[in-house]
């Protein structure tokens, strides 16, 4: 890992002297494309780091709620325009995110796990995470991820077994607390994030449904927005999320919002940020240009 590091990092600061990131930026603009892009538990120097910097490109950050109103408008997306989204709901985004979104006025959306934030429980994968860590599961996370929803439960239960529980999200009061300030938007990322793709018919339905009806009894707002997690769906997710009256969704797949999206309000792209690579590599990551030689982007 530090060995890949390193290799990025120098990759990264060669795109960056290049120009390729004030080219990617000027073709945004050209193709009137809106960047997108999601966090999940940054350092609050990250995060800020991150703001500062699109605001220094002269970037204008957008709700998802006036990211909605845009791609169901039928006129052109103006320019300039960025999404900060927020998923899984971690106790340090309340310092970390909230904090520096009101210091510096920008909306962002946090997709929140109902299941930790309500009972006090840690995130699935960190329990399995150190459970195989030390050796008391044999399957890594990636393999958990790929199987069967009733095995993954099974599986987590036997790492409680060896790991201790802990608080990682934050806690219903501050979610709460959270949602009544207008820059910050509460979405749901399912009750217990698991991959709805692995789960059955009954399964991703109420995770879908109940999610949305517990956050909006919570933070007396309508919910309107999702988050897959791990971004695995397919029809059957979508149509679950039609049903019960949600308007847009995110997905992470890396490529920039176009004028494509406004008839696939349900698929929309975003660019990860990472905790633990450099911020050259961000950079990179944040403005789509790390991703154009592995993915066909829409800015092609």
């Amino acid at each position: 890992m530090k060995f890949r590091k390193i290799i990025a990092m120098l990759y990264s600061i060669y795109l960056i002297k290049s120009g390729k990131i004030e080219n990617t930026i000027k073709k945004c603009i050209e193709n009137k494309l809106i960047i997108s892009v999601y966090f999940h538990n940054p350092s609050k120097k990250l995060f800020e780091n991150s703001v500062k910097w699109f605001l220094n490109k002269g970037f204008q950050f957008i709700s998802v709620q006036e990211l909605y109103e845009l791609l169901k408008n039928k006129e052109e997306i103006p320019t300039n325009k960025i999404v900060f989204t927020v998923d899984d709901g971690w106790k340090e985004n309340k310092k970390n995110i909230v904090d520096v979104a009101l210091k510096y006025k920008i909306p962002v959306t946090i997709f929140a796990t109902v299941d930790p934030i309500n009972n006090g429980n840690r995130f699935w994968w960190s329990i399995t995470n150190e459970a195989f860590e030390k050796k008391a599961i044999k399957e890594n996370i990636n393999e958990i991820k790929n199987l069967e929803n009733k095995e993954r439960i099974r599986l987590v239960e036997k790492a409680k077994l060896s790991t201790k529980n802990k608080i990682e999200s934050l806690n219903k009061s501050e979610l709460v607390e959270i949602s009544k300030n207008k820059l910050i938007s509460i979405g749901s990322h399912t009750i217990n994030h698991p991959i709805l793709t692995k789960c059955n018919n009954e399964t991703s339905e109420y995770e879908i449904k109940f999610s949305k009806l517990i956050l909006e009894n919570w933070i007396k707002e309508p919910v309107i927005s999702f988050a897959y997690p791990n971004g695995c769906y397919d029809d059957r997710e979508i149509k679950y999320l039609c049903d019960n009256y949600y308007k847009i969704a995110f997905t992470t797949k890396p490529n920039y919002i176009s004028k494509a999206n406004k008839n696939n309000l349900f698929e929309i792209p975003r660019f990860d940020v990472l905790e633990n690579v450099s911020s050259y590599e961000n950079i990179c990551r944040m403005t789509g240009v790390w991703f154009e030689r592995k993915n066909k982007l829409e800015i092609e």
